[in-house]
């Protein structure tokens, strides 16, 4: 053989070795693509570091949307195919994103999880994400209503600790405004605008809302109209203001001790010690709600949000990684702190910051009894149309209770009509 051929085959090698050598990397690497509501897309990024350093193999990209356009722009990503490998949901948004197959059944991926399972969750949380025998959300953070109230007022009335039943919430609440005199004061704010109230008490009193596979409105029952009707008197009594068109700044009205008592959620924490300083700082407090009686705990909303993986999604086992990450104990325990959302792992609550926490113990108490509205489609429609507009009426002295009932079970059957269209075509095939 010629030195000639021998020195070209040594190049062409050296061509071959060089070619492959400086040739790009192939990017083994997957994007997984996860969007989030509100100010948690903001937050949320910065735990991603440690994941990503965690699994050199995964990439991040979240997508930040506002509430206002979310359901719109999920249904949208649904109908185009392009819905991401996992996302944010309401709790009362499952039902209908389970209804259209979007959202995978989790309970494969959490029999073979060592680090989620149903007992690290509050029940009534956990039961937020079940239709039937599925499991299709993963408790990210959340929340409840309790009892906002000021201390001191309820203390010049003789009740040095919150009011534990019905009775003794319409009771405090009597000696309050007398207390007041002829000032244009009040005990507590049950704005209609917020439906919230009347489900709360209507679930205290034994109310089912709905019948008959969830197919018929059952707010004329004598349970819902037991609960409507207590919370009704407040407003005729001139226990309780209207509503917006006579409270616009909600917490500059409790400092003013305007209203004394106000059922809302962890989000109002912050905003309180904004208006509440000084030598009111220590002036208010938050408790489990009432019950019905002596015997009986409050119960109140099971709320927040949950993790979901696309149904269709091509990196599903990645997602859970997510998703489990991002229900460890220690991270949620830093996710509270960049944006004080109440975490849903139980054992999270054990940190310090959060156990020890004056604020907190109620809401922790809250949650053992928690429970979950309807889980259908429809059910946002009816509360924050059809209900908040009936209590409304009633409250206002406009229409008397029992027609109020009755129209709203008439509008809410129409509501529901759909649905039962719907059921009845499944029993028949």
């Amino acid at each position: 053989m010629s030195y000639q051929k021998i020195f070209s085959g040594f190049v062409f090698i050296c061509s071959g070795v060089i070619f492959f050598c400086c040739s790009p990397k192939k990017n083994l690497s997957i994007e997984l693509r996860f969007w989030v509501m509100g100010a948690e897309g903001e937050f949320v990024q910065q735990l991603m570091p440690r994941f990503e350093a965690e699994h050199s193999d995964l990439k991040v990209k979240i997508q930040m949307i506002p509430w206002t356009a979310a359901q719109e722009k999920l249904i949208t990503a649904y109908a185009s195919n392009n819905l991401p490998d996992l996302f944010q949901l309401g709790n009362t948004w499952i039902p209908q994103f389970a209804a259209l197959q979007a959202i995978e059944d989790l309970n494969f991926w959490v029999r073979n999880s060592t680090s989620i399972r149903p007992d690290f969750y509050f029940r009534g949380i956990w039961n937020t994400n079940c239709i039937d025998s599925s499991l299709y959300g993963i408790p990210w953070y959340i929340d409840t209503r309790v009892l906002f109230y000021r201390r001191d007022v309820l203390a010049r009335a003789g009740f040095p600790i919150p009011p534990r039943t019905w009775d003794e919430l319409y009771e405090v609440s009597r000696r309050i405004k007398k207390n007041a005199g002829n000032t244009d004061k009040y005990a507590i704010y049950l704005p209609t605008n917020e439906w919230a109230p009347f489900v709360i008490f209507a679930l205290q009193a034994g109310s089912h809302l709905l019948k008959n596979d969830d197919c018929f409105a059952d707010f004329t029952s004598p349970e819902f109209k037991k609960a409507f009707s207590f919370l009704i008197r407040f407003h005729q009594e001139k226990l309780a203001p209207l509503g917006i068109s006579q409270v616009t700044n909600v917490y500059q009205a409790f400092a003013d001790e305007y209203f004394v008592m106000y059922i809302s959620g962890p989000w109002n924490i912050t905003e309180f010690k904004k208006y509440m300083k000084g030598n009111l700082a220590d002036k208010w407090m938050t408790a489990p709600l009432p019950g019905l009686d002596q015997n009986t705990p409050g119960v109140s909303l099971a709320g927040g949000s949950s993790l979901v993986l696309n149904s269709k999604g091509k990196y599903k086992s990645a997602a859970w990684k997510l998703i489990e990450y991002l229900s460890r104990t220690e991270t949620q325990v830093s996710f509270y702190h960049l944006v004080y959302d109440l975490p849903a792992r139980r054992e999270a609550w054990l940190d310090p910051s959060i156990k020890d926490d004056p604020y907190m113990r109620a809401f922790y108490e809250q949650f053992q009894h928690v429970v979950v509205t309807p889980k259908i489609t429809e059910w946002e429609q009816i509360a924050f149309s059809k209900l908040q507009q009936y209590a409304e009426l009633a409250a206002r002295g406009a229409m008397p209770i029992d027609e109020a009932l009755n129209s709203l079970n008439k509008d809410v059957d129409k509501i529901l009509e759909k649905r039962r269209w719907l059921r009845g075509k499944i029993k028949r095939e």
